[in-house]
């Protein structure tokens, strides 16, 4: 018996000739200070100067754990209305594609009034295992090159985040994400 999945590609196919599968997630960036580790002498508390503005904003992001392709867009909240638009947007980038996205459980993203691309299957991942979807790290290689940054305003914040974007190159990308069983995984249904 086919899976759902499967079942869903199928039907798919004759729109479009190649398959991709993307990990999606979302992050929060906001003006509060990351800290982390700084070298100092053996015995010296690391000081960092660090600012506690509580404003934000939300990355949504796609990554082809193959090649590294992507797609981020940032939007000003977490919910299924600027999800759907996402989907919508990387429905237009990957349009000669169909699309396996895999992604958390969140609410927004089985919201019942939902639309999803017709290029689009949506896989979920099991719950409470963030671990299984590779586009965490991207999060965290960003948040790292932000680190002990203090930026005055959002607008500022969205410079340093573009400027981090800009140097993550497709290599670099696949190099974090590209995890040796999910690449075997795609090799083996010839994705």
């Amino acid at each position: 018996m086919l899976s759902c999945v499967a079942m869903t590609m199928m039907g798919k196919m004759d729109k479009a000739e190649k398959i991709r599968f993307l990990c999606e997630d979302e992050t929060r960036v906001g003006l509060k200070t990351i800290s982390g580790r700084k070298i100092t002498a053996k015995g010296v508390k690391p000081i960092g100067q660090v600012q506690w503005k509580f404003q934000a904003t939300y990355i949504y992001g796609v990554v082809e754990p193959k090649t590294g392709e992507n797609f981020f867009y940032e939007f000003s909240h977490l919910n299924s209305q600027c999800f759907e638009i996402f989907l919508e947007l990387v429905s237009q980038h990957f349009a000669d594609s169909i699309l396996i996205i895999q992604l958390d459980n969140g609410r927004f993203h089985k919201a019942k009034k939902l639309k999803i691309p017709n290029n689009i299957i949506l896989m979920f991942q099991p719950p409470h295992c963030p671990e299984s979807n590779p586009i965490e790290q991207i999060w965290q290689y960003i948040k790292r090159g932000l680190r002990w940054k203090l930026p005055a305003s959002l607008d500022e914040l969205r410079l340093l985040i573009t400027a981090r974007l800009a140097v993550m190159t497709n290599d670099i990308i696949a190099s974090i994400v590209g995890r040796t069983h999910i690449l075997e995984a795609l090799s083996v249904v010839d994705i």
